[in-house]
């Protein structure tokens, strides 16, 4: 079996999907945190079915006539996904005590204009099924080194701005009583999540991309005991479920989007279980004393 891992890592194309998918699997939960905290995880996946709007776009323009010949369509699903985030904040400001409408009406714009342009580009086809249920081992050159961007742009991000999106988060009201210039950013904050959901599409796919976004987050929270340790087990939770689903996706022929979101799901529940036992174990010991 080592013998198998040596020989699957000689292929370049396994290699460029590993490496995207460990680093999503860094930037989806430090994301997602922020996200979780502020009862916002529905924009991931109304995001993603932007982005797939952008992405039929791009096959449409290519198939009708011949635009965008070369170009991957997951920089159209970025642009479309980039605009959506803007959208959001501008219908939050006009709703400010129901700043969570803007979300349905995305996903469903989303929804809508993403089937118009799937058919008008012919119907649901193999691509079009890649960028639904994710396949990380299709990635190309030209993706990696956009997630690599993407992950430097994000790190960057909240390395700059980790107390500003803190405070935020926890209490926003607060945080402009401060001084901290909240609209600003929002707007970034808002515009990275866009970037970050276009880039994980191709890997666990627009079906499935919120998931490792929230599921690792909540995984963590169950044991964490700070923010900042939330954050960090949410990473290595993400870590291993695109791991162990990477490679039970390669070595059963399986799709690697559900295989990863599985995993997840299935770290999720033993952690919880873990907790739950624990917790009673504790409860017995007081009581006996």
């Amino acid at each position: 079996m080592f013998t198998d891992i040596i020989e699957m890592f000689q292929l370049e194309f396994i290699r460029n999907a590993l490496i995207a998918g460990l680093i999503l699997a860094i930037i989806c939960p430090m994301i997602g945190i922020f996200l979780v905290v502020r009862r916002l995880s529905l924009i991931a996946e109304a995001l993603s079915h932007v982005s797939l709007s952008g992405v039929a776009a791009g096959l449409f323009l290519q198939k009708q006539w011949g635009l965008l010949m070369g170009m991957n369509p997951i920089f159209m699903g970025m642009i479309f996904s980039i605009f959506g985030s803007l959208f959001v904040e501008r219908v939050r400001k006009l709703y400010h005590s129901y700043q969570e409408l803007a979300l349905p009406i995305l996903l469903s714009g989303g929804i809508g204009i993403g089937v118009v342009l799937i058919s008008a580009a012919g119907g649901f086809n193999a691509d079009v099924a890649g960028y639904l249920f994710g396949s990380i081992v299709a990635i190309k050159e030209e993706q990696l080194i956009m997630t690599v961007i993407v992950g430097v742009i994000v790190l960057l991000f909240v390395l700059l701005f980790y107390k500003q999106c803190f405070s935020i988060s926890f209490d926003e009201e607060n945080a402009i009583l401060t001084g901290i210039p909240n609209r600003m950013v929002n707007l970034f904050f808002i515009i990275i999540v866009a970037l970050v959901i276009s880039s994980a599409i191709q890997v666990v796919g627009t079906l499935l991309v919120s998931s490792l976004i929230t599921i690792p987050v909540a995984t963590s929270m169950q044991i964490a005991s700070s923010f900042r340790r939330t954050m960090i087990y949410s990473i290595i939770f993400a870590e291993l479920a695109v791991m162990i689903g990477f490679f039970a996706a390669y070595s059963l022929n399986l799709a690697s989007g559900g295989a990863i979101v599985l995993v997840s799901i299935s770290i999720w529940i033993v952690v919880v279980l873990y907790k739950q036992i624990r917790n009673k174990l504790n409860g017995r010991a007081i009581r006996s004393e």
